[in-house]
């Protein structure tokens, strides 16, 4: 994951810091200098990393810090609240013009996901209410046009191309559809090149200066670390944009591009991919970035991911048969689908304050997951529903069905009646009293409240 490095790096340095019951200035600064060293070995450009370090030094030397009782925790508070400022500071929002459709333009190399984020905005749009409209302006790349109609087809949106037209006349020509059949926002998705030229860049002014589209988005690849920024500072110099869609940012565990482009281009990140999947795309938030950063977690996102992710009515659903005690591997399956849905357990875990620093090294396999529902699904439907007839055979014949030990089984079984005792615990009434009296946690988990 992103800032990987830079995390471990940070944390050594505060660890230091925290070891001492007073800071003085020379604290301060050796531990800015490792900071500067940790920035520099992330990615981040040399001015940004000692623009950075030089603000919290100034701060961090001050007699409120100096003199606090916790002065490594002040530090480390200046650290984030510069890191949130380094990054944008707060999110900042797609347009959404009053009078639509709202035109969105996305330009950027070739190779840096354009199309597929072009079809992944689209998507997060949509799930929101919008009507986009995805069209194909790249009219030069092989299959461009086709990739593009093959996402809408996935996502279920609709797709205007008319071959190897003028971009600039099918970008005037989807808008017109746009208003006339009522969609309220219109992706384009313009040509790349292998590296910036003269005649890319006057192909996209052309079609900026005809469309005014409300918002020019450049979807850079994080992998490529500076070369990123500086091909940020360059569109933004020929072209001006509004924003950024940072990609891949799951695959580069340095992160130097998301530290240093607000502060050389002057333009904030608006989303960022974080995986191979359409649905794989979320804001960007500069605070939550920073806690992340320095272990402190991403509880708002990961409330978030759940929300957008699991369905509501399997809740309210799976609720009732909770106070019923009606809970059976069926619906235990059906959970599993939905934890699923919110990406690998190490990546949920690390959103938690406290768990993902000591989970970072742990053997955490999402494959169980995959073995306990193959094993489920070996299963007849009155034995998912009823696991207590399952007598030597049938379990046999599980196993051999998933590819699994009796064992497997049988220690399945075992985590299922241990559940089944614990909801049955829940829904008693002095439980419910217990609840009451810890804040709505259940019996047994008064200490984290």
């Amino acid at each position: 994951m992103a800032f990987d490095g830079l995390s471990d790096k940070l944390d050594s340095a505060f660890k230091r810091l925290r070891s001492k019951g007073s800071l003085n200035e020379s604290d301060v600064r050796d531990a800015m200098r490792e900071v500067r060293l940790a920035l520099l070995e992330a990615d981040v450009s040399y001015k940004v990393a000692k623009d950075f370090t030089n603000k919290v030094t100034e701060r961090a030397i001050g007699a409120d810090v100096m003199e606090s009782l916790t002065p490594a925790q002040m530090v480390i508070k200046i650290v984030n609240e510069e890191l949130t400022a380094l990054m944008g500071g707060t999110e900042s929002k797609l347009a959404y013009a009053a009078h639509g459709p709202t035109v969105v333009m996305l330009c950027g190399l070739q190779g840096s996901g354009k199309t597929t984020h072009c079809a992944k905005l689209a998507l997060r749009l949509k799930g929101q209410g919008h009507r986009p409209l995805l069209v194909a302006c790249d009219i030069y790349r092989p299959a461009a046009i086709k990739q593009l109609q093959v996402l809408g087809s996935q996502i279920g949106v609709p797709v205007f191309e008319e071959g190897a037209h003028d971009p600039v006349e099918v970008a005037k020509d989807a808008v017109r559809l746009a208003k006339d059949q009522g969609m309220d926002y219109v992706f384009l998705d313009t040509a790349g090149r292998l590296q910036i030229d003269e005649e890319l860049m006057e192909e996209l002014r052309s079609i900026k200066a005809t469309i005014h589209p409300h918002e020019i988005l450049l979807v850079v690849d994080a992998m490529t670390g500076q070369d990123s920024v500086n091909v940020a500072g360059t569109f933004n110099e020929k072209l001006g944009i509004d924003g950024l869609i940072l990609t891949k940012l799951d695959g580069d565990t340095r992160g130097g591009a998301a530290l240093s482009v607000k502060s050389v281009t002057g333009k904030p990140i608006k989303f960022v991919g974080i995986g191979e999947k359409l649905g794989d795309l979320d804001v960007f938030h500069p605070d939550r970035m920073a806690n992340r950063i320095l272990g402190m977690g991403d509880v708002l996102s990961l409330i978030e991911k759940a929300e957008s992710a699991l369905d509501e009515k399997k809740a309210e659903e799976l609720e009732a048969k909770l106070r019923k005690n009606k809970f059976d591997l069926n619906d235990l399956v059906e959970q599993l689908e939905e934890v699923k849905k919110l990406g690998s357990m190490k990546d949920i875990l690390s959103l938690i304050p406290g768990i993902g620093k000591r989970l970072k090294d742990a053997d955490i396999d999402d494959r169980q997951l995959d073995r306990t529902e193959a094993i489920v699904r070996s299963m007849t439907p009155a034995e998912r529903r009823n696991p207590d007839i399952l007598n030597a055979s049938r379990k046999k014949r599980v196993a051999a069905g998933c590819g699994m030990t009796v064992e497997d089984v049988n220690r399945l079984l075992n985590q299922y009646r241990q559940m089944q005792k614990m909801f049955k615990q829940m829904n008693s009434k002095s439980a419910r009293r217990q609840m009451a009296r810890h804040g709505g946690m259940p019996p047994g988990f008064g200490g984290m409240q």
